[in-house]
């Protein structure tokens, strides 16, 4: 069963982030390239609050492992840096930020390229057959939608720009690999006899199994 998107021909965010206020666009703009300097990928971004609100920041390491403690505390010094000089947001304001997880949200055209294999569980704003919420096996991106297997074998396209939120499903394969990254990631730091780590591939062997 092979959907047709329903969304319009909006394009997708120039900075890879989806469903940003506007305030939230400016930060990221502002913060992004800082953090790919330092080796690290923006996940997602939300500003919280209104009298003192909370920036959240979401990060994982450049290959999409996950960061550490000591990494939150060097992204957090250097975001606030940025955000104290330009200074998008008037008043007082607080930081927060956080590993994207195992299970992480979807918040990227390229994380479903990434996942490909990987379950996810996601909600519409736009309902597709009359239902707003999918599972299934994500098999990549296609144009600006997402192509999903569901449990019955149909295929299904759901419009990025439609979605409210997806977030991937806790499997033995997904934590398999997300231990995988990290131990490439800590092998590239080390440099062991000169060569670089191996960036693993997240599709796992037998996609969709569960816990």
């Amino acid at each position: 069963m092979d959907q047709t998107p329903h969304s319009s021909d909006t394009t997708l965010p120039a900075n890879g982030i989806l469903r940003l206020s506007g305030l939230e666009t400016r930060i990221v703009e502002r913060i992004a390239p800082t953090l790919e300097d330092m080796g690290f990928e923006l996940v997602r971004l939300s500003v919280l609050g209104h009298e003192t609100p909370t920036v959240q920041v979401m990060a994982d390491r450049s290959n999409g492992a996950l960061i550490t403690v000591d990494d939150c505390e060097q992204i957090s010094h250097a975001v606030g840096a940025v955000l104290d000089v330009d200074d998008p947001i008037p008043g007082a304001w607080m930081l927060e930020v956080s590993s994207a997880g195992i299970d992480r949200p979807m918040t990227r055209p390229k994380d479903w390229e990434r996942y490909a294999g990987h379950l996810v569980r996601l909600e519409m704003d736009v309902a597709i057959d009359g239902r707003k919420r999918f599972a299934g096996t994500v098999l990549g991106l296609r144009g600006q939608s997402a192509l999903i297997r569901l449990d019955n074998g149909d295929e299904v396209l759901l419009p990025l720009l439609d979605m409210r939120k997806a977030r991937l499903v806790l499997t033995d394969e997904l934590i398999e690999a997300s231990a995988a990254l990290a131990e490439a990631s800590e092998e590239g730091e080390e440099g062991k006899n000169g060569k670089k780590g191996r960036v693993p591939k997240l599709n796992p062997k037998k996609p969709g199994k569960k816990n």
